[in-house]
C-alpha cells in the first residue's frame, strides 16, 4: 500500500486492513472468514430492505444471482438506488477473485468469473449482523423450485452493511474437504448440506471417499453386486474397532448407496457453489467391500464378509490381488463408470495402507513380478498405480493418490497427497510433481480437538490452533507445485451428520483461512474473535460445532521425587482457569489459576477445572483422575 494513501486514509478517518503486506486487526465490525486480501472501512451503512434489487451486468451470472436472490429473499432486476450489483470485468485478474465495493445506496461486486462473484457474496453475507436472520443456507437456482427462507427484517440497523472496500483472491487454487462415506453413510441430502456449508467459507473442492472395507457407496451399473452387497453391513452401535464380528446369518441393515442419479444431483448442486467433487476408489487395499462382492480378486479368493467397524480376529486380505488379470478388467468397468459421471479432472484412487503379506507368497503376484522384473513388493504396488494411470489416462482423467503411491516409484504423471506428514508431498514436488497437502496431524478432522475427557473418543489430537498455524508450503519446495491442501473428515468415529458437523467446524474455518489468505493475514487473536462471530452465525443456521478452544489443556508433569504437578492453559486467550482437588465442582470462587503448575495434594485423586469469561462460564468444566495424567506424563501426552 502506497504511503500516501495510507496517511490520506487515515486523515478522512478510515480503517485500512491490507493482509497481503501485514497483519493488522482489521476494521471494526468487519468479521469474515477467510480474512480477505484488503479491507478498507468507510463511513456509512447500505441498508438491505424489501426495496434492495439484484442486478446482474452479464449473461454468464445467474446462476450467483438466482443464489442470493433466494438466500435474502430478494428481487431480480428494476432500476431503484437500493441495488446490489453483480458484474464481469476482466480487470479483475484472479479467476476465483473478486472487489466488494459498499456505499450506502449500492452494493457492487465485481470479479472476473462467476465463481469470483460468489465467492464475492459470500463475504457480503459476512458483513450482514451476525444475529441477522437469513433462514435456510439453501439457495435456490433458477431452474429449481423456491425453498421457505425467512427474509431478512427490511430497512431495519440490523439489516445495515457497512461501507467498505474489499479486494480478495485466494493463495491456493485447491481449498478442500474429505468426507469419509464408506465407513459411515450420509445421505445424498446430507452432503448436499455439507456442501452449503463449505460455500460459505470458499471452499472449491468436496473429495469424496466412496469406498473402503466398510461398504461400496456409488452405483457401477455394469456391476450391480457392488451396491446390492458391498454397500451394505451388520448394524452395530459402540466404539470403533470394538464392535463385535457379523454373527451366522445376521442381516445386513446398515448402508446404504449413491445411484448415479443421485450423484448427478450431488455434482450439479456442488457446480451451483462452485465445488468440484472429487472421487475416492480405494486401491489396491481398503478394497474389502469390493472383495466381499467379488471374491475371486483377492489373492486368497475367500469369501469375506463387509466388515462393519469389528477389529479382525486376524489379518484380513482386503487388498486386490496384483497378479490377477480379472482385477484390471473389473476396475476398468468400474473407472470407465466414475470418468463418465464427475467432470473432476482427477479421480483418486487412493492407495494407501496396503498390507504387501499376501503377494509376497501369492502365486499370481510373484509370477506378475517375474513377468515385469520387479525387485519387491513395492515395486509390485507401484506396478499396479502405474497400470491404474494409463486406464485413467484413457478415459481423460488425471491420477491422484495418497503418498504411498509414491513407494516403489510414481507414476509419471501422478498427483500426489500427502497425508503422513509434509514428508511425501515435499519428496514428490522436487520430483516435479504436483502435491495436495494433508498431513494428518494439522488437518485431519476425526481427531480430537482437545481434552480427551470431554470429548467424544477418537484417536490423535489436532487442536484449533495447530490448524490454523500450519502452512501447507514447507520452505524446501516451489509453492507453484503445491496445489493447496484439504482437511479430511473420516467417519469411523462419526456415525452421523451432526457429529460430522462437531468434528470439522471450527477447525474448517481456521483451514478455510489457511488455504484462502495471505499468510502474512495470519493473526491468531483475531481469527478467534471473528469466529465467535461467526458462531453466532452457525447457531441461527443450526449447525453445531465444538467449542474446545474454550476448555482447559492440562499439562501433567512428574517432578523429583514422584510429585505430579499439573499446569493450565487454553486456546483462546483471556479466560479465566478455575479448579478443585476434592472432587467438587468448581466455580468462579475457588482457586484461580495464576499460571503456575500446581501440585496435587496428599490424596488427592482428581482434578476438576473450569473457564470463566467476564464473570460467566464459558467452557466444559474438565474432570481428569491422577491416575490418567501419570500416565500421560510418562509418555510425554498432555490431552489423550
Amino acid at each position: 500500500m502506497h504511503l500516501a494513501f495510507h496517511l490520506a486514509a487515515m486523515v478522512a478517518g478510515l480503517s485500512v486492513f491490507n493482509a497481503a503486506t501485514a497483519a493488522p486487526i482489521p476494521p471494526s465490525g468487519i468479521h469474515i472468514i477467510p480474512q480477505p486480501v484488503s479491507v478498507t472501512g468507510k463511513t456509512g451503512h447500505f441498508n438491505l430492505s424489501a426495496a434492495t434489487h439484484i442486478v446482474t451486468e452479464g449473461d454468464s451470472l445467474a446462476n450467483p444471482a438466482s443464489w442470493l436472490a433466494g438466500r435474502l429473499h430478494l428481487q431480480q432486476g428494476g432500476s431503484g438506488k437500493n441495488r446490489i450489483i453483480l458484474e464481469i470485468s476482466k480487470q479483475v485478474s484472479n479467476r476465483e477473485g473478486y472487489t466488494l465495493n459498499v456505499s450506502p445506496s449500492t452494493v457492487r461486486i465485481t470479479a472476473s468469473s462467476p465463481a469470483g462473484v460468489f465467492y464475492g457474496i459470500q463475504t457480503l453475507l459476512q458483513l450482514l449482523p451476525a444475529d441477522a436472520d437469513l433462514g435456510s443456507y439453501e439457495s435456490t437456482p433458477a431452474d429449481r423450485s423456491p425453498k421457505e427462507i425467512t427474509p431478512v427484517t427490511p430497512a431495519t440497523p440490523d439489516a445495515a452493511i457497512p461501507c467498505v472496500e474489499i479486494t480478495d483472491y485466494p493463495r491456493f487454487g485447491w481449498r478442500g474437504l474429505m468426507l469419509d462415506v464408506s465407513r459411515h453413510f450420509f445421505t445424498k441430502q446430507e452432503v448436499e448440506e455439507y456442501i452449503d456449508q463449505m460455500a460459505r467459507y470458499k471452499y472449491n473442492t468436496l473429495h469424496l471417499h466412496l469406498s473402503d472395507d466398510q461398504g461400496w457407496r456409488i452405483e457401477i451399473k455394469s456391476l450391480p453386486q457392488l451396491t446390492q452387497h458391498g454397500a451394505w453391513r451388520v448394524a452395530r452401535t459402540g466404539r470403533w474397532g470394538e464392535y463385535l464380528p457379523p454373527l451366522a446369518d445376521e442381516p445386513d441393515t446398515d448402508g446404504g448407496f449413491y445411484t448415479q442419479d443421485d450423484m448427478r444431483e450431488i455434482i450439479r448442486y456442488a457446480a451451483d457453489r462452485y465445488i468440484t467433487i472429487l472421487p475416492e476408489i480405494d486401491v489396491p487395499a481398503h478394497s474389502l467391500a469390493l472383495i466381499s462382492s467379488y471374491p475371486n480378486l483377492s489373492c486368497t479368493q475367500l469369501p469375506y464378509p463387509v466388515n462393519p467397524g469389528a477389529r479382525p480376529p486376524v489379518r484380513e486380505d482386503n487388498a486386490l490381488c496384483i497378479g490377477n488379470d480379472s482385477v484390471y478388467l473389473i476396475l476398468d468397468k468400474i473407472f470407465t463408470e466414475i470418468a463418465a459421471l464427475f467432470p473432476n479432472p482427477y479421480i483418486h484412487i487412493g492407495g494407501d495402507e496396503a498390507y504387501k503379506g499376501f503377494w509376497a507368497t501369492c502365486p499370481k503376484c510373484q509370477k506378475r513380478m517375474a513377468d515385469e522384473h520387479l525387485t519387491s513388493v513395492d515395486e509390485l504396488q507401484s506396478y499396479f498405480v502405474k497400470r491404474m494411470e494409463k486406464i485413467l489416462q484413457s478415459k481423460g482423467k488425471k491420477l491422484i493418490g495418497w503418498d504411498e503411491i509414491l513407494e516403489g516409484g510414481l507414476a509419471p504423471s501422478a498427483t500426489v497427497m500427502s497425508w503422513r506428514g509434509m514428508s511425501g508431498g515435499v519428496a514428490a514436488a522436487k520430483m516435479g510433481h504436483h502435491v495436495v497437502m494433508t498431513p494428518w496431524d494439522y488437518v485431519y478432522l476425526d481427531l480430537y480437538q482437545g481434552e480427551s475427557a470431554v470429548e467424544p473418543p477418537t484417536y490423535g489430537i489436532c487442536r484449533l490452533k495447530d490448524s490454523y498455524s500450519w502452512d501447507p508450503v514447507p520452505d524446501s519446495v516451489d509453492e507453484n507445485l503445491i496445489l493447496g491442501g484439504q482437511g479430511n473428515l473420516w467417519s469411523e468415529s462419526v456415525p452421523n451428520f451432526r457429529h460430522a458437523e462437531y468434528m470439522t467446524w471450527p477447525r474448517g474455518l481456521a483451514l478455510a483461512e489457511v488455504y484462502w489468505s495471505p499468510k502474512s493475514a495470519r493473526n491468531w487473536d483475531d481469527f478467534t474473535k471473528r469466529m465467535e462471530t461467526e458462531f453466532v452465525r452457525m447457531d441461527h443456521a443450526h449447525i453445531k460445532y465444538a467449542r474446545s478452544a474454550y476448555n482447559v489443556t492440562l499439562i501433567p508433569k512428574r517432578i523429583q521425587g514422584g510429585e505430579l504437578t499439573v499446569g493450565m492453559s487454553t486456546e483462546i486467550g483471556g479466560l479465566d482457569i478455575y479448579y478443585t482437588f476434592d472432587q467438587t465442582n468448581p466455580d468462579n470462587t475457588y482457586a484461580k489459576y495464576d499460571g503456575i503448575p500446581v501440585k496435587f495434594p496428599v490424596g488427592a485423586g482428581q482434578i476438576n477445572v473450569i473457564t470463566y469469561r467476564d464473570g460467566k462460564p464459558i467452557g466444559q468444566q474438565v474432570d481428569v483422575k491422577k491416575d490418567d495424567l501419570v500416565k500421560r506424563a510418562a509418555e510425554g501426552h498432555h490431552v489423550y
